[in-house]
């Protein structure tokens, strides 16, 4: 091979060799830069600059409600002010109705949703969940003397009246269960806890913890007749999308206080208990 031809060989090879290595080094650039602009924008770093986590919560007992002073209490208020606390800072609770709560996390009004919201494909079209932090489902709250021997499939007869809240989950979940049995449909779950009180209705259908509650408050009345939990959801906190690293320090904070037994601690109080019952109005 000529001289010449060994140069230009050689010239070609280190100008390959530069161009990748251009090629990788500015790779990296790139990817640190994405990285950057990613953690940069996390409602973490808010969080961090500001000093305050603001969450977005409906008012639902025993989740969050308010005492006799008018003070924010319940489940939800204990995990929100144990997270800033980990997190080194002040909470700001935003109590929001429940149908607006996600376009307005989505407006940017708070940063995160902790509001007992239960995980659904629908949901996590608009907004990203975490892992569960909380399980709950739909009970059978009955009158105790009208169903008095009913076994699961004796609710499913003609014979027996369902009452529910109108174009609620659990209307909807009574009848693909129990078909036969006749529904009265009441705007508010309150209302149809009372025909259920005042034997009209043989029993209703509502998420725990509320028939627990009811079943305490009216023990010669009323009782849950069955450990069996119906349509069993996790809840999440809802955050916005495009987030990872909001998404991932919410997992592991939850992964943590999983583990250490905290989660459950707070959530037997709130949700098996009756002892904070007292600081509200009934």
């Amino acid at each position: 091979m000529s001289t010449n031809r060994r140069k230009l060989m050689s010239n070609a090879l280190g100008l390959a060799f530069a161009a990748l290595t251009s090629t990788v080094f500015a790779t990296g650039a790139m990817a640190q830069s994405a990285t950057q602009s990613l953690s940069s924008e996390s409602v973490i770093e808010t969080i961090k600059r500001d000093g305050v986590i603001r969450i977005g919560l409906s008012i639902f007992t025993p989740w969050s409600m308010r005492d006799k002073n008018g003070e924010l209490i319940g489940f939800e208020l204990d995990v929100g002010r144990a997270l800033a606390e980990d997190m080194g800072v002040d909470v700001e609770f935003v109590p929001t109705a429940w149908d607006g709560i996600i376009p307005q996390l989505v407006a940017g009004n708070f940063d995160v949703i902790i509001s007992g919201m239960s995980i659904t494909p629908a949901r996590n079209l608009t907004v990203n969940f975490t892992q569960p932090y909380a399980y709950s489902g739909l009970t059978i709250l009955a009158n105790t003397a009208m169903t008095e021997g009913f076994t699961l499939e004796d609710y499913n007869s003609p014979d027996v009246t369902f009452a529910a809240r109108r174009g609620g989950t659990p209307a909807t979940t009574i009848t693909q269960l129990f078909p036969e049995a006749k529904l009265l449909l009441f705007d508010e779950d309150g209302a149809a806890t009372q025909e259920v009180l005042n034997g009209n209705a043989h029993a209703n259908m509502q998420a725990e913890p509320t028939p627990s509650i009811e079943a305490r408050r009216y023990p010669d009345q009323l009782s849950v007749p069955f450990d069996q939990t119906f349509l069993a959801t996790g809840e999440g906190f809802a955050l916005r999308k495009g987030d990872p690293d909001a998404l991932n320090f919410f997992n592991n904070w939850i992964a943590v206080r999983t583990a250490n037994g905290w989660l459950k601690e707070r959530n037997d109080y709130w949700f098996k208990g009756n002892d904070w019952e007292d600081q509200v109005d009934q």
